[in-house]
């Protein structure tokens, strides 16, 4: 003890030494600034993002303050603008465009005719499968059913409980069939949403509350990994929460556990995992996610979007997965989507807890407006209640034997894709492929050549980058006989063609998408995605209907 009074003394003196020859304005304005000083360097520590990344944004807004450089960017920019604008006005130059009300509205017939012209604008032939999930089954006795339900409930609204509360009673079938398809329990609850982002939108906005009105958290952060879907990114930015990114294995290209331990921290109020991520179509390790949520006590969500309603079914079909629903002690949340490959219209997605505590946090609650108390359980107020009923529909028509049948089908087909490519000399495959997603990368060519290549004979598949890489998402159309066995011949007749001059570079449209990928400033890739969002609501305002 004297020697710890001794130790303070000896500071005390220091200090009073120091500001001996101080005047009071001196030490009052020493002490505030070594004060705010030493505030700063604190937060500058514990700030969510890496200083190095900090310090790379504001190395590229600074460059940009130098007007040259801006004129620069901003004459690419625009080029680049043009060009994707020019690819819309070219597509639809054959067709009218309606920029105003007509005088007289259309009958039904010239309706149905500009439909048609609208819907022939596509270059893919997606109704014979050549394109990478997009649609992921079709068939007139299918679009008949849903067509029929949709005619009927299309003006309902489950907003209005009291006028439509079957509406209401199917929404809550669906959500009880998807918590028992998940091994959930009576505990288990959850709501409809729009789609996969929706969900994965809702889940965030559950966990951000969750963590400030039980943990105290106010600068939430999730922890998930680079393959997560951008979903959650979207939701990061719209509720200000901060994403603690994870790196894969580059092999399994599944998350690195322990990284993901070491990205945890006192504010994370969500952990991640995938069954099965979009890029690569691996599935991460739920089972230790789940044991690090237990670990920390922080909520896990498994976002099953992509294979949700392949993966309940996969064990009665052959092919067993590792745990990776309610079963897993720790999982608290998982999102599926219906109008995948539930086979229902879009767009249709759940979010499901263990538990209504969690669900609570997801509502949004007014109880002051003069319109009365409101209460909504996701984004939208009213919603479609078409979609729900088509999807109610859909489940019940499908059941358990029609959804393991179709599981069936869809992974026997990825199954028998992939062996036949692991086979093709100049290309390989990413991790292995636990659902429907083959992912494709080559070490001898630039891999969106292969793309491109593909893409001129009528196929369309996604793009994957760092590192640079394509992939198919099996569907129900790629069972379609003979589907697979064209799209295997024509992969390895492209590849061969490439193999001749793998050095070559990318031309065309994918050149931009390649050089994209090698910019440092993101931000102007950014600035590139805006422009192609742009393109999509083009209109020549010069024109006027006056029909």
């Amino acid at each position: 003890m004297y020697k710890s009074c001794d130790w303070f003394s000896g500071i005390t003196r220091q200090v009073n030494a120091l500001f001996a020859n101080k005047e009071p304005w001196q030490v009052a304005s020493i002490t505030a600034v070594s004060l705010m000083t030493t505030i700063w360097i604190w937060e500058q520590i514990n700030h969510d993002e890496t200083i190095s990344s900090r310090t790379k944004k504001k190395f590229f807004k600074l460059i940009r303050m130098v007007p040259a450089i801006q004129r620069k960017i901003d004459d690419e920019i625009a080029k680049v603008s043009d060009s994707m604008e020019k690819t819309v006005r070219e597509r639809t130059a054959h067709l009218e465009y309606f920029t105003t009300l007509p005088l007289l509205g259309l009958s039904n017939d010239e309706l149905l005719e500009h439909i048609d012209k609208y819907l022939s604008l596509g270059e893919y032939k997606w109704k014979e499968g050549r394109v990478s999930g997009a649609v992921y089954n079709f068939n007139d006795e299918l679009c008949e059913l849903v067509s029929n339900v949709y005619k009927k409930t299309a003006y309902t609204n489950p907003l209005h409980a009291d006028i439509f509360p079957g509406i209401n009673k199917m929404e809550a079938e669906v959500v009880r069939m998807c918590a028992v398809m998940f091994n959930g329990d009576d505990e288990t609850v959850g709501t409809m949403t729009t789609g996969g982002t929706e969900s994965l939108i809702m889940a965030c906005k559950a966990y951000r509350d969750y963590g400030r009105e039980i943990n105290g958290i106010h600068r939430p952060n999730i922890v998930m990994p680079r393959t997560a879907h951008v979903g959650f990114d979207k939701a990061a930015q719209y509720f200000n929460i901060h994403v603690n990114y994870v790196d894969i294995d580059p092999v399994t290209t599944k998350v690195n556990i322990k990284r993901m331990s070491k990205a945890i921290n006192k504010n994370t109020v969500m952990l991640i995992g995938s069954a099965p991520n979009f890029p690569y179509g691996t599935m991460d390790d739920i089972q230790a996610i789940a044991a690090l949520g237990l670990k920390h006590n922080i909520p896990v969500h498994v976002d099953a979007c992509l294979g949700g309603f392949l993966i309940p079914f996969m064990k009665r079909a052959g092919y067993p997965l590792p745990p990776f629903d309610f079963r897993v002690k720790g999982v608290t949340s998982i999102s599926a989507d219906p109008h995948k490959y539930g086979f229902t219209p879009k767009g249709c997605s759940i979010v499901l807890y263990s538990h209504k505590k969690y669900r609570h946090h997801q509502y949004t609650m007014t109880t002051d407006w003069p319109g009365g108390v409101y209460g909504s359980p996701t984004v939208n107020g009213s919603r479609a209640g078409g979609s729900i009923a088509a999807c109610w529909a859909t489940m019940l028509h499908f059941g358990i034997d029609g959804y393991v049948e179709a599981t069936k089908r869809v992974i026997d087909t990825t199954r028998y894709i992939e062996r036949y490519l692991r086979q093709i000399k100049g290309i390989y495959i990413f991790g292995t492929p636990a659902t429907s997603v083959i992912a494709i990368g080559s070490r001898d060519f630039d891999i969106l050549r292969l793309s491109d290549a593909l893409c001129s004979i009528g196929w369309n598949l996604n793009t994957l980058q760092f590192p640079s890489g394509i992939h198919i998402c099996v569907t129900m159309m790629h069972t379609m006989d003979g589907m697979a066995d064209q799209f295997i011949k024509d992969v390895t007749a492209a590849v061969a063609e490439l193999m001749k001059n793998p050095e070559k570079p990318i031309e065309g449209k994918m050149a931009l998408y390649g050089q994209a990928q090698t910019l440092s400033d993101r931000s102007l890739v950014a600035e590139i995605t805006r422009c192609f969002i742009d393109s999509m609501y083009f209109t020549p305002a010069a024109i006027k209907n006056t029909k």
